[in-house]
């Protein structure tokens, strides 16, 4: 079974084009090559031993995504990473990330639209609920107005696949919100790689951990909890991975219970900045340079999931502590500095 998968040799795409094709499906990956290397795939290769096939493609040329689906005709099901994802680039840039992250969506979509039936799994994000008014999060929290153009592309995404599904019976589509994506795969093969200063935390840790960085900055220790930084969800790649898969296998063998669908990702366990510091000098045995620093304009104080549906419907839960994540996300760099 034949499974497009857009943005495959980005961070969270990769790992999961891994667990498709242990789990015996055909991969055919899309990727532009704006915030990944080619040498990606030779990472996923050595993990499964199978080269999936690669389609070097920008989804904002129309005719391009119309004639790819053309030629794959026999595609069964889409999981739709590509999109751009710095917030703060987003503010700069919101045409860029309207153009990227909204016209691709709906070509993408427009094409599925034409099938007897199509499956689409569609990378979300918790950014859609803000500073929720209730911890931990569900599903039903109300969709807040976005901080960000990136977190206003999440939420006008899932309307716009809400809408289709609403007019269209033979599309069937899960959106998988998802907290704070960590680590790297245990064999560390692939990993987060970003291009440039990081915008994540987890691997400004460790390029800061191993003389990359001269200073980690914490963004305000004046919030209201325990140690006074921010709280976040921080999720293992390799469970997101695997969540994928079981959210698409859901619509493959028809167990979802609407033909549009929301879940949230997440371990169900807020950590905050300076946890996750003390885990990473637990698990590395090195001290950490950082300071405190202003507090950033747009940062929740906390955000952490409720994952009961996720449990129950999809029969899905994180398995990975944040030692296990900090562990493979430092054997990771460790590795890609030698």
């Amino acid at each position: 079974m034949k499974i497009l998968v857009t943005g495959g040799l980005g961070f969270i795409g990769s790992h999961t084009v891994v667990e498709l094709q242990q789990k015996g499906f055909e991969v055919v990956i899309i990727d532009n090559l704006s915030n990944a290397g080619i040498e990606v795939l030779e990472g996923i290769t050595a993990i499964t031993g199978k080269v999936p096939e690669f389609v070097k493609m920008d989804l904002r040329d129309k005719q391009k995504v119309n004639q790819f689906f053309r030629d794959h005709s026999d595609i069964e099901g889409v999981i739709h990473f590509a999109a751009s994802k710095a917030v703060g680039e987003s503010v700069e840039n919101p045409l860029l990330y309207y153009e990227n992250n909204i016209s691709t969506l709906v070509y993408i979509l427009q094409e599925l639209s034409k099938k007897d039936r199509a499956r689409f799994i569609f990378s979300s994000s918790c950014t859609v609920y803000g500073q929720a008014d209730e911890l931990p999060i569900t599903e039903g929290a109300p969709v807040k107005p976005a901080e960000s153009p990136y977190g206003n592309t999440k939420q006008v995404g899932e309307e716009i696949i809400r809408d289709t599904c609403n007019i269209n019976k033979n599309l069937e589509a899960i959106a998988l919100r998802y907290f704070n994506p960590i680590g790297a795969h245990p064999s560390a093969h692939i990993g987060e790689l970003p291009i440039g200063v990081p915008q994540n935390l987890v691997p400004f840790i460790t390029q800061t951990g191993i003389g990359l960085r001269e200073q980690l900055a914490v963004f305000g220790d004046d919030y209201p909890t325990e140690d006074g930084t921010c709280i976040r969800d921080y999720i293992h790649v390799v469970d997101l991975a695997k969540a994928h898969v079981v959210a698409l296998e859901r619509l493959l063998n028809k167990k979802n219970k609407e033909n549009y669908e929301v879940f949230n990702l997440g371990t169900g366990r807020g950590s905050s900045v300076l946890e996750v510091i003390g885990s990473f000098e637990r698990v590395s045995g090195e001290k950490l340079n950082y300071r405190i620093a202003e507090r950033r304009p747009g940062d929740v104080i906390a955000a952490y999931a409720d994952t009961t549906k996720a449990n129950n419907e999809l029969g899905w839960k994180a398995q990975s502590s944040l030692d296990d994540a900090m562990t493979s996300a430092w054997k990771w760099e460790q590795k890609i500095r030698k």
